[in-house]
């Protein structure tokens, strides 16, 4: 077996049952350890989320508002992951695997809850006075010691380079679809990068005024689309609802496109893209919502269960409900599992339609999230090698979109797929082991006392 074959193979293990366990088994063990609080208090983090959407009142210290800080963070996971990633999961685990994406996303509410109260309870000001934080700060501060530095060395090295192809795989995205379109490549990254640019390097404060517009809009226009297509397949929703019940616990048969999917398939994809979706437990959203203006930490990380809300709940869902009811499952091979998003468009809007809404989609989603990853990114090489070092990456991470634009970098994916598995174990210690920590700010907030925002806390 040759290196790169060795790599592929570890890459492939590591994403397979793993790190499926990792952050599931985790986000079931902070939801037990919390009291199942997602569930007792939904209606009073509905009401601070949802129903304070056009609130303008801030209450603490911060750089932009909840809100710009949440829509930052969704633009990271409010992405290809809820189009294509939702057809994948039910092209090869069929349509129960919608229901064990909910499941995940129940359960990861709890893992994102955490990173961000902890986020926000250890972050720190920078040298130009914003607020920053995330797991570096947590690991360094709140585990400690020598083993907690590694940790935290081991996490913001590894999201460092890591975002190089995540990028790049972006960028490609983008192009591969407006290619259709009739867009060469060189034009579609020049003005990917020139538009990414624009914004980022005006630093969280531009970034979390673009994403406050860009997000939920393209967020509405989008699940407008999918509703449409649900609204012309009315009479198909019961049934496709019941599939998705039925087919969670029992095998699926072959119909038409679809080859089948056993118990073990559709619990295989419907945790995996559910993961890969909301990306609670990986530890990239506290480092958005750290900067938010907030008077505790309990309330700005009610916002990251307003984020799987969204994604996951929302969006995934009207996704897969349109490839289901739109009959695209069945019409086409799993190997075909892109482009049946176009198909459910294309059913009800026409070819040529449906085939611009969902580039368009498509483009709107990864300019946001590569603005938001450029973001992440530079904070890592802030906290590793200072903040002049953190402008270098920045030009670093707009330079990838050239390179994903022409291909670049593919035989490094399977090499940085490990490393974005190193993100992700570092961060879960740090949830398990801080687990006391985060109780006890959990508390504070649903109980009432605030004791953190009067400084009392300890």
């Amino acid at each position: 077996m040759g290196f790169n074959e060795l790599i592929s193979a570890l890459s492939n293990w590591l994403w397979g049952w793993p790190m499926r366990i990792l952050l599931f088994g985790g986000g079931v063990w902070l939801t037990v350890s919390l009291g199942f609080f997602q569930f007792k208090y939904c209606g009073r983090i509905l009401r601070e989320t949802f129903g304070k959407i056009f609130s303008s009142k801030r209450d603490g210290e911060g750089t932009i508002s909840p809100f710009q800080a949440t829509t930052a963070a969704l633009a990271s996971t409010v992405g290809a992951a809820n189009i294509i990633g939702v057809s994948v999961a039910v092209a090869f685990g069929g349509p129960g695997a919608i229901f064990w994406m909910w499941v995940v996303a129940a359960i990861g509410c709890a893992s994102k809850f955490s990173e961000i109260a902890l986020g926000v309870h250890y972050r720190e000001k920078n040298a130009r006075g914003e607020f920053v934080g995330g797991p570096m700060y947590y690991l360094k501060k709140g585990v400690g010691g020598r083993i907690g530095r590694w940790l935290s060395l081991t996490f913001s090295f590894c999201l460092m380079l890591e975002i190089i192809p995540s990028i790049a795989t972006q960028s490609l995205s983008v192009v591969r679809s407006v290619n259709e379109l009739g867009v060469s490549s060189i034009a579609a990254g020049t003005v990917l990068a020139v538009l990414v640019g624009l914004v980022v390097f005006g630093g969280i404060t531009r970034i979390g005024k673009v994403a406050e517009i860009m997000v939920p809009a393209m967020a509405v226009c989008f699940i407008i689309g999918a509703l449409m297509v649900l609204a012309v397949n009315l009479s198909e929703i019961p049934e496709a609802l019941s599939l998705i019940f039925r087919s969670a616990f029992t095998p699926t048969a072959s119909i038409g496109g679809f080859g089948g999917a056993g118990i073990i398939a559709t619990l295989r994809w419907g945790i995996a893209r559910g993961t890969y979706s909301n990306e609670a437990g990986m530890g990239t959203a506290p480092i958005a919502h750290s900067t938010a203006v907030t008077d505790h930490p309990c309330r700005q990380a009610c916002w990251g269960i307003f984020e799987i809300v969204a994604d996951t709940m929302i969006i995934c869902t009207v996704t897969g409900l349109a490839i289901i009811v739109s009959g695209a499952w069945t019409a086409l091979p799993a190997k075909d599992a892109a482009t049946m998003p176009l198909y459910a468009f294309s059913s009800v809007f026409g070819d040529k339609i449906g085939s611009t809404a969902i580039s368009i989609s498509l483009t709107l989603f990864v300019i946001s999230t590569i603005i938001t990853l450029v973001y992440y990114g530079e904070k890592q090489a802030e906290f590793l090698f200072g903040y002049r070092f953190s402008l270098f990456m920045r030009t670093v991470y707009v330079a990838a979109i050239f390179w994903g634009a022409l291909g670049g970098l593919s035989s490094l994916f399977y090499v940085l797929d490990i490393l974005l598995a190193m993100v992700i174990i570092p961060n879960m210690i740090g949830l398990l082991t801080l687990t006391p920590e985060i109780k006890k700010l959990k508390n504070d907030y649903f109980s009432g006392s605030m004791r953190w925002r009067e400084g009392e806390f300890s």
